[in-house]
């Protein structure tokens, strides 16, 4: 049975959820308003198994129907301009959820996005992050978290090149996803399929591949 959480925030955040085999274009009036970094998401897309559910802002639904019949791949190269918005890049990877974060010991503390020697990418987040630093102060991995709604909340995680393999990823991953199971709310990660490092912390922290996938098209 799918987590209430999850089936809250599908619902929240594409406008429906779920809907029967096939693609099923969807109308939400979030997609014309800026997500949690103040820009906006014109086209998300989640597929189980079962169905996928394709979310646009409502002027935009009659356009993006008359794609419906492509493969993903045709539909991801049209999206862009179709949802008004050519400049944009697309994405296509695994969507992964956590009821279970895996059991590793904690490796972060929250500090505010705010704090000197962060990178660019954590300073996006209007809440605290998590952080792990050397002993000198000097930043080595961090996770922010997409509060996208009051149900879902994605993790981002990164690690400088140099930190790379002593596991700080897959820690923070798993401890900041206590944090928003804490909140209420369902933790969610996402990566390309191609990135198979991105996919190795996902398994590790506790978010197993369940054959769902995400798609869509965000900022370049």
């Amino acid at each position: 049975m799918l987590d209430r959480r999850l089936f809250l925030h599908l619902a929240t955040w594409l406008g429906q959820w779920p809907a029967g085999p096939g693609l099923h274009v969807v109308r939400s009036h979030r997609r014309a308003r800026p997500a949690w970094d103040g820009r906006l998401r014109p086209a998300i897309a989640v597929a189980s198994p079962g169905c996928t559910v394709l979310s646009v802002a409502p002027d935009r639904v009659e356009a993006v129907r008359e794609l419906a019949d492509k493969s993903v791949e045709d539909l991801l190269a049209a999206l862009p301009a179709v949802v008004g918005m050519p400049e944009y890049a697309t994405h296509a990877g695994a969507f992964r959820w956590s009821t279970a974060p895996a059991p590793l010991p904690d490796a972060g503390e929250w500090i505010a996005s705010t704090a000197p020697g962060l990178p660019s990418w954590l300073r996006l987040f209007d809440t605290d992050v998590l952080v792990v630093s050397d002993d000198d102060g000097r930043y080595l991995a961090g996770v922010g978290i997409k509060r996208h709604d009051a149900y879902g909340h994605e993790l981002a995680v990164g690690t400088v090149p140099a930190a790379r393999g002593r596991g700080l990823a897959r820690r923070l991953v798993a401890q900041a996803a206590r944090r928003v199971l804490d909140e209420g709310a369902i933790p969610t990660y996402l990566h390309n399929h191609g990135n198979a490092a991105s996919a190795r912390v996902a398994e590790a922290a506790g978010f197993p591949d369940r054959g769902w996938t995400s798609f869509g098209a965000f900022p370049a």
